[in-house]
């Protein structure tokens, strides 16, 4: 008998493969980075083929150190980075460019273009999106108007549009299967999320032709079976969702009003909104959360670019740090008399400000900051970042203030970051026994499909509190501290 799930938690800079019980207990992992490409300022690519050679490799490793054959996999769950865009052949599979990744910028100026026409609203009806160069929509029509002959193919049928989970079901299916989910095709400009179908009018809008567009399912459904030859033997693919997605659901929170934050490259909060659109008066996403038996679930969403990135600008950009786990401690030796303020525009502002253009600005220098004040601005920006959505979801949504926020990811392992969130958020903020939610959430949807995991509300019962922050910050020094984050980002955005 099966005995196994399999989640692929494809991410920005790494992939992993983790192997899952059917009661949804981890029992083995693998992970490999892969590089990443900057090749102009503000553009961020990867290697299709490096990205490919991870996922073999990582499930390959997975299937190995739980001595497990492919036959006993129940079934395969995919998770992704959502927006990254691909276009590759379809005879062949393979991609004619590399990938452009969610925090590339390139498409700025088409967006501007748009905006100045005043698209942006039919866009917002249509998708719950703005015009933005993070969505995959533009980044696929750079495509083919760059790489020669690609739009004639694209018109042929020729071509293949996808995200992650798109080009790995291709690839892992021997290119038999080319389908995506709701929740990938929700963050691509193209796909009416209120009648759950591609949209003519933005595909016109955004010369991509119908012909290269994947089928798009329920998040737990038959997503084909991969080649018996990769594996040993078929492994039916059965779940998938965009990463943010997969969180909420691995976080179980399938009731309106529940938020959770994921923190890895970058930071995304998502509040459930149940089956009713909640348009947005603060330039917050309308998404769809997950879709279940042709039912889909909506939420608000607010996106920050970077997130554990501003970490690992400590480590490779700076160096004053060797590994992530050092910035915490780092962090808390700052001195308290400081007060610098990263704003970490790297690679453009997310939400609510939505400026492709701004850039990173540190304020509050002196001549005695140092390594360990820089190591707290970093973490405290992600805070003062959050905080900035969740005020944005107050408002749109309603309620006291008191939501209790679920997090996960990488950053959340920071218990000096986690206290400081709390402590800006005035809210609780809950971690997980199990952080690895992404993964969960995939491996959920897919048992889901299988039919060996129970439905939501049962699976929501399993959901179990490692550690609750409490607030503990004074209400004034709150209030000081944040207000200084505003006047930062004000300075930033005036310049």
């Amino acid at each position: 008998m099966s005995k196994y799930i399999l989640a692929i938690d494809q991410g920005t800079t790494s992939t992993r493969s983790i192997l899952f019980t059917p009661k949804l207990k981890p029992v083995a992992t693998a992970q490999r980075e892969f590089r990443q490409y900057f090749p102009k300022s503000g553009w961020v690519e990867h290697d299709p083929e490096e990205i490919w050679a991870t996922v073999l490799a990582t499930m390959r490793a997975v299937l190995r150190k739980a001595k497990a054959k492919s036959s006993d996999v129940i079934a395969i769950g995919i998770t992704n980075q959502r927006e990254t865009t691909l276009v590759w052949d379809r005879r062949t599979g393979k991609p004619v460019y590399k990938a452009i990744v969610w925090q590339d910028r390139r498409t700025a100026g088409l967006c501007a273009e748009l905006k100045s026409a005043g698209r942006e609203p039919l866009v917002t009806a249509r998708t719950g999106l703005l015009l933005d160069p993070y969505f995959s929509g533009t980044k696929c029509a750079w495509i083919l108007d760059t790489v020669r002959g690609a739009r004639a193919k694209a018109e042929a049928g020729a071509l293949c549009f996808g995200t992650i989970d798109s080009f790995l079901v291709w690839r892992l299916t021997g290119g038999k299967v080319h389908a995506t989910d709701a929740t990938n095709a929700s963050r691509t400009l193209l796909f009416d999320i209120g009648h759950g179908a591609w949209d003519d009018e933005l595909l016109k809008l955004l010369r991509v032709p119908r012909a290269m567009l994947p089928e798009v399912k329920d998040c737990a459904a038959d997503f084909g079976e991969t080649e018996p030859k990769l594996f040993g033997a078929p492994i039916p693919i059965r779940g998938i969702a965009g990463d943010q997605q997969a969180a909420t659901v691995g976080q179980a929170c399938f009731q309106p009003g529940m938020m959770k934050s994921t923190y890895g490259t970058g930071c995304f909060a998502l509040l459930n909104t149940g089956p009713s659109r909640v348009a947005s008066n603060n330039r917050l996403l309308t998404t769809i959360a997950y879709q279940l038996n042709g039912e889909r679930t909506y939420a608000l969403e607010g996106a920050i670019f970077i997130a554990g990135a501003a970490v690992q600008w400590l480590r490779d950009g700076l160096k004053i740090i060797r590994k992530a786990s050092e910035s915490g401690p780092l962090a808390k030796s700052a001195d308290p008399n400081q007060q610098v303020y990263l704003v970490p525009a790297f690679t453009g502002l997310g939400a609510p400000y939505w400026n492709a253009e701004a850039r990173g600005a540190l304020f509050g220098l002196t001549r005695a900051t140092g390594p360990a004040e820089l190591a707290r601005a970093a973490l405290e920006s992600v805070c003062y970042q959050t905080r900035d959505l969740v005020d944005a979801m107050r408002r749109d949504w309603g309620g006291s203030g008191k939501t209790i926020l679920r997090v996960d990811g990488g950053m959340v392992a920071s218990d000096w970051t986690m206290q400081y969130l709390a402590d800006i958020l005035d809210a609780p903020v809950d971690r997980p026994t199990i952080l690895e939610t992404t993964a969960l959430g995939a491996a959920y949807l897919a048992g889901l499909s299988a039919g060996v995991c129970p439905p939501p509300e049962q699976f929501a019962k399993s959901w179990k509190l490692g550690r609750r922050f409490s607030p503990r910050m004074k209400p004034a020094l709150r209030d000081e501290k944040y207000a200084g984050w505003q006047r930062a980002v004000a300075k930033l955005l005036a310049d």
